[in-house]
């Protein structure tokens, strides 16, 4: 029977016999810290993390979810909830609480009949797209496999699909959550309407949910892939992008990029180490049209590198996991944009030239087309009036050069904030101060904080972008 470590200085004052208890009711897996796969277990995806929770527990099933809720209420010990693992502040991994863990909780299941498919809290991108795409479907999600369908979905939900389909919690119909009482509910439109508001963006702060049903889309082969140029060509082909992409049909996706080709097999030797910008597509529906879209960039400046052909979606979404495994160094800054103007896209191409190691880079995802469907009251993502949800990323195996990288990314974010519409994509953000979680809430946050203190009143669920009173 399991044990905890008498040196834990959160749960010390946990009575044995309750422990034991607690440790008896649980049917997945509970990790110590002086198991042997102990530090293993308390990786993330991002390597810079190094947090020592007092406890794992890998929950096999909502019961599992449910006693953990309730000993670590009662207890008052911290807890946080790990998914996928993908934060890039590491926010499903705490020091010294329990971390409830559902990656046993994986399971996905289509529905033709309703067109509908329910994940489970722990499951991947890759598993809800292996489950939909042998269907002909997909619903919106983001760009890595690997992400956690969890925490991608509370925070919004931004990727390939958003200009045709809407963020990922546009197309949410209902979650199983189990809340700070214990008590496992449904939300929806119809039921507990107030706290589905609240989860469509408002991220892990009212519960944990062990299972979302989304609407899904007649998703076939892609015309997509990456498109290259050189980075001093960055100016004249943002411009370029920028002006399309804000009339363009909303079938049409490319994100916008700045990068230096890694020196790996999939890419002409001549091209490795070299700093470009480019656009990654993914084009839904008519392939016919959607080349030509493409061939539209092919002819206003030749691209050094082209890999964009028609592809099954999901292999699209597996397309760059290899380049970025898991334990690499990550540090994170965003913002919303709605004006890209020349004046930003001059100071964007100065922090491009900049790039300190060779897996940096900076994202300009566009969420307008179908994404702005929604009005910023239907839900608590606060930001329909962006047209780019942007993230600067510094990437690295060596801790050694996260200073470099880190003073990169803060310098590059203080110089074109005052060009953003002012908040940032949860999911794109570190461990940041409360004024940016509230600017990134807008008009929604009073709301937010109204029905935080009504299902939470003790902020049981604070290891995240915490919303407070």
């Amino acid at each position: 029977m399991a044990t905890l470590a008498l040196e834990n200085p959160t749960i010390l004052h946990v009575e044995e016999t309750a422990w034991q208890a607690f440790a008896s009711a649980i049917r997945g897996q509970i990790i110590l810290r002086n198991d042997a796969t102990y530090d293993e277990e308390r990786k993330v995806y991002n390597g810079m993390i190094d947090r020592k929770p007092g406890a794992i527990v890998k929950c096999r099933n909502v019961a599992d979810v449910m006693t953990c809720v309730n000993f670590c209420r009662d207890n008052r010990i911290l807890v946080a909830i790990r998914g996928g693992g993908h934060n890039g502040g590491g926010l499903g991994m705490c020091d010294d609480g329990i971390v409830i863990d559902m990656s046993l909780m994986r399971g996905v299941r289509v529905d033709m009949k309703t067109n509908t498919v329910r994940a489970e809290g722990g499951a991947l991108l890759g598993d809800l797209d292996h489950a939909t795409q042998a269907f002909g479907k997909a619903v919106p999600s983001g760009i890595f496999s690997t992400t956690g369908v969890g925490g991608l979905t509370l925070g919004g939900g931004i990727g390939h699909l958003s200009r045709a389909y809407g963020l990922t919690i546009d197309n949410l119909l209902e979650v199983d959550i189990v809340l700070a009482n214990g008590r496992l509910v449904t939300a929806s439109e119809k039921d507990n309407a107030e706290l589905f508001w609240a989860i469509r963006g408002g991220g892990g702060n009212f519960g944990v949910v062990t299972s979302f049903l989304f609407r899904m889309h007649d998703v076939g082969p892609v015309y997509a892939g990456p498109m290259l140029w050189d980075v001093a060509d960055s100016e004249e082909m943002m411009k370029f992008y920028r002006d399309f992409i804000l009339k363009a049909p909303h079938e049409a996706y490319g994100y916008f990029a700045f990068l230096t080709v890694p020196p790996v097999p999939i890419f002409p030797a001549e091209l490795h180490f070299r700093q470009m910008c480019g656009i990654v597509w993914c084009n839904v529906g008519d392939q016919n049209k959607a080349k030509e879209v493409v061939d539209a960039f092919r002819e206003h400046r030749k691209p050094a590198l082209d890999y964009v052909s028609t592809m099954p979606f999901n292999v699209l979404q597996t397309l760059f996991d290899a380049l970025l495994p898991k334990g690499l160094q990550w540090y994170w800054k965003a913002d919303f944009v709605k004006d890209l103007s020349d004046e930003s896209i001059q100071v964007n191409y100065k922090y491009a030239k900049k790039m300190p190691t060779t897996f940096s880079t900076m994202h300009l995802y566009p969420i307008n087309g179908a994404a702005h469907n929604k009005s910023n009251d239907d839900m608590a993502f606060a930001y329909r009036q962006a047209n780019w949800a942007q993230v600067i990323v510094g990437v690295d195996p060596d801790p050694a050069n996260n200073e470099k990288m880190m003073t990169w990314c803060r310098e590059y974010y203080e110089a074109l904030h005052p060009f953003s519409a002012g908040g940032a994509y949860i999911n794109f953000m570190m461990v940041e101060e409360q004024d940016r979680v509230r600017a990134s809430y807008g008009e929604n946050y009073d709301k937010l904080a109204r029905i935080k203190a009504k299902y939470d009143p003790d902020n049981v669920f604070r290891v995240n972008q915490n919303i407070r009173l």
